[in-house]
Parts: structure tokens; C-alpha cells; sequence
């Protein structure tokens, strides 16, 4: 705006540049767009970025679908994980989305993203506790002896 207002005094775009700290180029730019669209055309905007793939009908449906469990379709498990989230947008909207964009999308409902504990199916607790307690310490580093006194 401050640009314009030294363009309608007649300050050339070079002294607009140097007065404001910023390129000629930018100034022009300022400059064409306040010429072709009015003085409204420099105000701030919100970038508007893509528009989004979900309709709001169908984000709104987003928790009623997840609260029929994972099961429903045909997923094993009552876990909900971003690739099963997107796997059931995909099925029943046709969209597909990044998984990164799944837990976004997920945060906007309010739905709590769930993330399965990988173990093997071999684990036997008892036998990791007593390696825990008899043997991990022993790995453990130690600090070397030292027959000089510690000085600051």
C-alpha cells in the first residue's frame, strides 16, 4: 500500500525500491496489480491453496464410517492406522490421500490416531525381564578409574 501511495506522488519505481528495502521487481509487480485491479488488489490475502478433495458432507461422514471399526471392511483388527483410514476414503469416495495428510485429515474430526505395537509373536516376557535385570546391566558403560582428583 505504502508502494502505491509514493507511485500516486510520483516517485519512480527505483526510489519506491530503495525507500521501501525491497526489489524493483516487487515494486512493479505491486504496481501492475494496483494498476489493473485497484488499490484493493495489494491488501492481504489468504493464499488459497488446492481445493480440498473431501466434500464437507463427506468429512462430516468420516466418524460414522470409522465407528463402525475396521473389521466392517474386511481389515483385521480394531485398529485404526492412517493406511487403513485411507484405504477405507479410497473404497467409499474414491480420493486417496498421503498418509501424512491422513492424520491431518484425522485431527480435523477430532479422531485419535492409533499406531499397533509391533512385537513378535515369539516374545516370552519373563525371559526379557530376567535378561533385563541379570545381563543389561553388565553392558552398561562404566566410568574409567582415575587416580587423579576431579578439578575444575
Amino acid at each position: 500500500m505504502r508502494a502505491w501511495e509514493l507511485h500516486q506522488q510520483g516517485w519512480s519505481q527505483t526510489h519506491i525500491a530503495q525507500a521501501l528495502g525491497v526489489t524493483q521487481d516487487a515494486v512493479s509487480q505491486w504496481l501492475k496489480r494496483a494498476l489493473a485491479d485497484g488499490s484493493a488488489a495489494l491488501r492481504r490475502r489468504i493464499a488459497s491453496g488446492s481445493l480440498p478433495r473431501l466434500t464437507p458432507e463427506q468429512r462430516a461422514q468420516l466418524p460414522e464410517l470409522l465407528a463402525r471399526g475396521p473389521e466392517a471392511y474386511g481389515l483385521r483388527g480394531q485398529i485404526w492406522t492412517c493406511a487403513r483410514v485411507g484405504l477405507v476414503i479410497k473404497r467409499t469416495f474414491g480420493v486417496s490421500y498421503h498418509p501424512a495428510h491422513i492424520s491431518r485429515l484425522l485431527k480435523t474430526i477430532r479422531f485419535s490416531l492409533q499406531r499397533p505395537i509391533r512385537r513378535a509373536r515369539q516374545r516370552k516376557p519373563a525371559v526379557i525381564h530376567a535378561w533385563r535385570d541379570t545381563q543389561a546391566p553388565a553392558l552398561k558403560k562404566k566410568p574409567k578409574p582415575s587416580s587423579e582428583p576431579w578439578s575444575l
